[in-house]
């Protein structure tokens, strides 16, 4: 591409980029990511999208397929001649980004927190010429975590949730599952554990890195009062809550949809109030 009409820009890895300005054949191999895009109005610049990005639904369904996010097509990849390529350091694997970094810019995102999901999101605006877009995102965000009535969270539901983090209530002790056989959980240095902290729940794994396996038993001596059976990347379902509940008796557990605490793009809009309603449901029925 032309050096007259291109752009320097740091990703979150530090890692200056070059690329042209603004980008007018965009791929992203990060679900998360490719909702935002999306969201930032950049429906006719997405050229190639993974397997996995399912949302928005209507807007994904005509998008080339590129592969999975850690099985990517590199020669599909090669002829689309994107302009950019929204990636993240966690959800890809290192040596196809290498791969495609020797042909194309490759903007990579890292995030462990509320703070770098919003440091992303104004990147990636300014990445793809969105800037202003981008803010009133993460403006809206960022009022939904502090007061979720202004995300269409109801006001009754918000007055009744006594037991809520953000009204000064004490969190509940928790453990979240990814995985099945084996049996996988999350550590403090993951945007799940953030995301567990926001809403209301306190990490019993906090003590660990990454994503540890673990065990019932352990689970049974932890004595979390919650245990969160999500539905990504392991689909856990009601036959999974039924073979474990009989053996976590002094636990309560739930199925909870993933995205709501893995996503760290646009889908943030809709966390505080999924959030709220699990305290709703489960909180105030305690027992």
């Amino acid at each position: 591409f032309s050096i007259l009409n291109s752009k320097y820009l740091k990703d979150q890895l530090g890692r200056e980029i070059q690329f042209p300005f603004p980008p007018k054949k965009i791929i992203s191999i990060v679900p998360s990511q490719t909702e935002l895009l999306f969201d930032l109005g950049l429906e006719s610049e997405i050229i190639g999208i993974t397997k996995f990005c399912i949302h928005p639904k209507e807007k994904v369904k005509g998008k080339i397929k590129v592969g999975g996010t850690k099985n990517l097509n590199i020669e599909k990849i090669k002829s689309l001649n994107p302009d950019l390529i929204i990636a993240n350091k966690e959800e890809n694997e290192e040596q196809q980004i290498k791969e495609l970094m020797k042909f194309f810019p490759v903007y990579i995102s890292d995030i462990k927190t509320l703070n770098d999901a919003y440091e992303m999101i104004q990147q990636v605006g300014e990445v793809v010429d969105r800037k202003s877009e981008a803010e009133i995102i993460i403006e809206e965000i960022k009022s939904s975590f502090s007061n979720p009535k202004l995300n269409n969270c109801h006001p009754e539901h918000f007055d009744k949730l006594s037991a809520s983090i953000i009204e000064g209530g004490n969190p509940k002790s928790s453990a979240y599952l990814i995985w099945n056989n084996p049996m996988m959980t999350i550590g403090s240095d993951t945007f799940i554990h953030a995301m567990l902290q926001a809403a209301g729940f306190k990490n019993v794994f906090a003590n660990r890195n990454r994503y540890p396996e673990t065990s019932v038993e352990e689970i049974k001596k932890l004595k979390p009062e919650f245990l969160l059976l999500s539905s990504e990347p392991f689909p856990f379902n009601q036959k999974h809550v039924d073979e474990l509940q009989p053996q976590l008796s002094a636990t309560k557990i739930m199925l909870v949809d993933g995205e709501m605490f893995s996503w760290y793009g646009s889908r943030l809009l809709k966390a505080p109030e999924y959030f709220f309603q699990l305290q709703k449901k489960y909180f105030t029925n305690q027992r």
